[in-house]
C-alpha cells in the first residue's frame, strides 16, 4: 500500500459510494444480508456482493473467504446478542425466574425482527446444515440452553420430568424463532407489540 499527501490509499474501489462509516468488512457484511434475504442466497455471486458493497471482487477477498464466511457471520450475529443478554439473565437472581424468561422472549425476537433485514429466515437455508456452520450452531445451542435453564427454575419448569422439560424447551424456542416466517408475512407490524405477544405466548407453552 502506498500514501499519496501522506494519506493512505487503500485497495481500489469499484464505485464511489457515500461514506458509510463502516469497515470494509462490514460493509461486505451489510451488502450480503441486504442480497441474500432479497435475491437468495444461491443466486447472490461475490461479484454482487463485492460490487453492492463498492469494491472490486478481488479486493473482497482481502476481507473474507467467500459468501460462506459472510453467512457464517450473519448467522452468528443473530444470535450472540441474545446470548449475550441470557447470560446476564441467568446470573441475574433478584428476579423471579419466569419474569427473566419473559424478558430473554422478547429480546430475542426484537433483535431477530428488528434489523433492516430478516436474516432470521437464514436459518432455512440447505447449506446452514453443513460443518462449515458449525460456529453458529453451537452459539444458538447454547442459547437454546439458556431458555432451558430459565425454564426450568420456574416453579412450573422445576416440576417437569426431565423429558417434558425437554420438550418445553423445544417448543418455546421453536415459537421464538418461528417468528421470523409470520414478521416476514407481515412486516409492518410493530415489532415491540409483536415481541410481547410473542413473549407472552411463550410463557404459556411454558405453563408459566
Amino acid at each position: 500500500m502506498g500514501t499519496t499527501g501522506g494519506r493512505r490509499v487503500g485497495r481500489p474501489r469499484a464505485a464511489q459510494r457515500p461514506d458509510s462509516g463502516l469497515s470494509p468488512r462490514d460493509e461486505l457484511l451489510a451488502a450480503a444480508a441486504e442480497l441474500f434475504t432479497t435475491q437468495g442466497y444461491a443466486a447472490t455471486t461475490t461479484r454482487a456482493v463485492a460490487e453492492r458493497a463498492g469494491m472490486r471482487q478481488a479486493s473482497m477477498y482481502h476481507y473474507v473467504s467467500g459468501k460462506e464466511e459472510l453467512l457464517a457471520d450473519l448467522l452468528e450475529s443473530t444470535v450472540t446478542p441474545s446470548l449475550t443478554y441470557a447470560r446476564r439473565l441467568l446470573a441475574d437472581d433478584t428476579r423471579p425466574a419466569e419474569q427473566r424468561l419473559w424478558d430473554l422472549c422478547r429480546t430475542d425476537v426484537e433483535l431477530l425482527c428488528g434489523g433492516p433485514h430478516n436474516l432470521g429466515g437464514l436459518y432455512l437455508l440447505p447449506e446452514v446444515r453443513t460443518e462449515r456452520f458449525a460456529g453458529f450452531h453451537a452459539v444458538r445451542a447454547e442459547l437454546k440452553d439458556a431458555y432451558r435453564q430459565l425454564l426450568a427454575a420456574t416453579p412450573a419448569g422445576g416440576a417437569l420430568a426431565k423429558s417434558e422439560l425437554d420438550l418445553r424447551t423445544d417448543l418455546v424456542f421453536g415459537l421464538i424463532e418461528g417468528v421470523i416466517l409470520v414478521h416476514r408475512s407481515e412486516p409492518e407490524r410493530p415489532v415491540s407489540v409483536f415481541a410481547e405477544a410473542t413473549a407472552d405466548a411463550a410463557l404459556r407453552i411454558a405453563g408459566v
